[in-house]
């Protein structure tokens, strides 16, 4: 295969992609205006706030000791948490950069 078979193979490949994932995603989700991602926005800068505050509070209580493995499951699941939705943020933004759906200004 030539490399200009190949380059037509990957923007085929790509315009499916797109079309296959508008497809899916476009009738889920209703036409989207700024004020529509601010609650996203909101939910990700609040679990951003609780796991950096689980984290203060915990050196604090501490005081230079170290956490016990329950302490530190807890925080694992703050962190969890918000690296869950950040995730869920950059696919959103990623869908809206690349045509998946409807965005109206």
């Amino acid at each position: 295969m030539s490399e200009l078979d190949i380059n037509r193979l990957l923007l085929q490949f790509e315009k499916s992609v797109r079309e296959i994932n508008r497809e899916e995603i476009n009738p889920k989700i209703t036409e989207l205006k700024l004020p529509d991602l601010n609650p996203v926005v909101k939910m990700v800068a609040q679990a951003r706030a609780h796991y950096l505050k689980s984290l203060f509070d915990l050196s604090n209580i501490l005081e230079g000791n170290r956490p016990t493995p329950e302490q530190i499951r807890k925080l694992k699941v703050n962190r969890e948490s918000y690296e869950e939705l950040v995730e869920g943020s950059k696919a959103l933004e990623v869908a809206i950069e690349r045509g998946y759906l409807d965005v109206k200004a």
